[in-house]
């Protein structure tokens, strides 16, 4: 029988802290935790809009100012928390022209992958349970994790195989940070997850004729956003989740249906990516973690 947000336990006494929680994935994420009796901080860039679908909410729901395109804000952010339980990496951007964050990464890379490295590493000792991290079906369209120039100082930017590559890192970050975890002894865990595919704003932001369409498309190919959360939270509540598998729809490519264990390149599952990439993140952010 599928999985469904009914079988989420009591989550009164909990609180979690979910990024890009005013639109998509992330609002109705936030909206589910709270129905269950959760405290949610909404960790969002624009505060004023997120505090607009906050006072729709019923429940203890509460906005904070975090843009993960600015290790600065990201540090402020982590500042300003206390312990909680749960960590969701949910915000993201997608196929974007280039353009550089505040501290002078890809975009895409910087926002999906960087800033989210450098927001659990801050956080990790204030977090008492888990850590999940959206990755994405397309991790599979790069043919290679280009680990000598994850910038783009060297080589044509191509959006889409930038948005692939941070998708990718997602990914390959949340299995480093399960086997770092599992080999410090912590039984802290941390849970790669997809979402299919999902007619969100997340496709809209092109700046290109497909604007128009690609919504549209996604929402024929995938599910509604309501079915596209149920892997972030099943990964997020579930006690007996287990953190060495990959959760997401696996029908239609991936693209729809209910959460299962999900398939993942052959590219992904190469540890010793997982070890540089580590390693050159922490050099890029400047954020180590005490595991």
């Amino acid at each position: 029988m599928a999985w469904r947000p009914e079988q989420i336990p009591d989550q009164r006494g909990r609180t979690f802290v979910v990024t890009g929680a005013n639109g998509g994935l992330g609002e109705i994420t936030t909206r589910v935790l709270a129905d269950k009796g959760a405290s949610v901080v909404m960790a969002c860039r624009n505060a004023q809009k997120a505090q607009s679908v906050a006072d729709g909410i019923d429940g203890d729901v509460r906005v904070e100012q975090l843009d993960l395109a600015d290790l600065s804000s990201v540090r402020e952010f982590a500042a300003r928390q206390g312990p909680f339980d749960v960590l969701v990496n949910n915000a993201g951007l997608m196929n974007i022209p280039f353009s550089r964050t505040k501290d002078g990464f890809e975009t895409q890379f910087g926002v999906n992958h960087l800033g989210h490295f450098a927001l659990t590493g801050l956080l990790l000792d204030k977090i008492a349970d888990r850590v999940v991290t959206l990755s994405s079906i397309a991790h599979k369209q790069t043919p290679k994790l280009w680990i000598d120039d994850l910038n783009y100082e060297k080589r044509r930017y191509q959006r889409n195989l930038a948005y692939a590559q941070s998708k990718l890192a997602n990914l390959m970050f949340a299995r480093e940070l399960q086997r770092r975890l599992t080999a410090a002894g912590s039984a802290k865990r941390s849970y790669a997850v997809h979402p299919g595919v999902s007619g969100t704003d997340l496709f809209t932001r092109t700046e290109t004729i497909l604007d128009l369409f690609a919504k549209h498309g996604a929402r024929l190919v995938g599910h509604p956003p309501e079915l596209a959360a149920h892997s972030t939270l099943f990964a997020a509540t579930m006690p007996d989740a287990d953190p060495n598998i990959y959760w997401g729809p696996t029908g239609l490519m991936q693209a729809r249906g209910p959460v299962k264990p999900s398939p993942s390149s052959r590219l992904s599952q190469n540890q010793q990516l997982w070890r540089r990439l580590w390693e050159e993140s922490e050099k890029m952010t400047g954020v180590t973690y005490a595991i």
